[in-house]
């Protein structure tokens, strides 16, 4: 990430009040609904509205969220809100190729992978290669049915483990 980390909370708290005002990126909050305690944050960023395009990043989820599936949910949710309501026909997913988190959370999630931009930015005192992901409005009816699919409470055993992954159409 290119911000971060926080030296303290009220670094943190600064850079929160002035990501909220932001227009782009536009962060959203994740909230756990029953507590209403914050979990992560991601962001809609790069709005193009006359192409269609869009990119979700700045994701940064708390370990209670990870890999569990309200973050997939969210993930999910956010999709079907850039392409259905706010009628997009390109969704991107950029990070530092080194990331291989990202890279498998981006291919877990229906995203192709396009390319590796080399030495795109620099940050943090380095050259930064970003790996470009992208789902697009012809792709969106299959991945939506298989987030559906694979959110469905029987897809979950008691212990709220997946029976089938999310790759599994």
């Amino acid at each position: 990430m290119a911000f971060g980390p926080f030296l303290s909370f009220e670094s943190y708290y600064q850079w929160s009040v002035a990501a909220a005002d932001s227009p782009d990126p536009r962060h959203y909050a994740l909230t756990d609904a029953a507590t209403g305690r914050a979990l992560g944050t991601l962001a809609l960023m790069r709005h193009d509205p006359a192409n269609g395009v869009i990119e979700v990043g700045s994701i940064v989820l708390s370990h209670v969220l990870q890999r569990t599936a309200a973050a997939t949910e969210a993930q999910f949710l956010l999709m079907r809100y850039v392409f259905e309501d706010l009628g997009y026909r390109r969704y991107e997913w950029k990070c530092d190729s080194l990331n291989e988190p990202s890279r498998k959370a981006a291919e877990r999630l229906g995203f192709t992978y396009e390319g590796t931009f080399r030495q795109a930015l620099v940050y943090k005192g380095r050259n930064r290669d970003t790996a470009w992901f992208a789902l697009t409005e012809k792709e969106w009816p299959a991945v939506r049915a298989a987030f559906e699919t694979w959110l469905n409470p029987a897809n979950f055993d008691t212990q709220g483990r997946q029976r089938k992954n999310l790759q599994t159409r």
